[in-house]
């Protein structure tokens, strides 16, 4: 999992042009990442929502960007492994167009190992 994570006004300064740029270039990269065969799924995420904290009865509402670094977007891939999960990463047009991105490389768990449940693929 590639968990794209950048400031929240990141894009505030981009001309239209440039923003319709960086798009072209992510719609390219999906479109690499598919014609691969490494692509599961992949979509930016509205700059708005709340984070819930806490434990039961006992919630907090936060703010997304209370951090000053909001989660942007993600993409689901299939990788060999975390080698060439990270060459995957490198290509994300994120690095391109900004200098505050930051894409984490995650492996996702496909079973507990202790109670042998699988969970979901969809």
């Amino acid at each position: 999992m590639l968990l794209i994570r950048n400031d929240p006004d990141h894009q505030s300064h981009w001309t239209s042009e440039h923003h319709e740029q960086f798009l072209k270039k992510c719609e390219s990269y999906i479109n690499d990442l598919k014609r691969n065969g490494n692509l599961i799924a992949a979509q930016p995420l509205v700059r708005e929502g709340t984070i819930i904290a806490g434990k039961k009865r006992a919630w907090k509402d936060i703010p997304y960007n209370e951090t000053g670094e909001v989660q942007v977007g993600y993409y689901h891939i299939l990788a060999n492994d975390m080698d060439d999960a990270t060459e995957i990463t490198k290509l994300n047009p994120e690095f391109e167009y900004s200098e505050t991105a930051r894409i984490e490389v995650r492996p996702v768990q496909i079973a507990e190992q202790t109670t042998g449940f699988v969970y979901p693929k969809k």
